[in-house]
């Protein structure tokens, strides 16, 4: 049996995660490359999104700690 070399498209299944001044690319767990950001580069990410420290952080609502026994009511309003 022999075995024939074929190239795949992997490229919806490659995540990218903010490391330094650069982007580490991953397939699954396995780092598959780099790519290297410039100095001062800077992102454009939707209004409920932002970045700090090389992090990127969503802002959401969430439920006051006061309220949290109104949080596993049903339709009817049975909690």
């Amino acid at each position: 049996m022999t075995l024939n070399q074929q190239k795949i498209d992997i490229t919806d299944r490659v995540v990218g995660k903010l490391n330094n001044n650069r982007i580490d690319l991953y397939l699954e767990n396995e780092k598959i490359g780099q790519i290297s950001l410039p100095e001062g580069s800077s992102f454009n990410l939707s209004h409920h999104f932002e970045t700090e420290h090389q992090k990127i952080y969503q802002n959401v609502s969430v439920p006051d700690k006061a309220q949290e026994r109104y949080t596993d009511c049903d339709e009817g309003g049975w909690c």
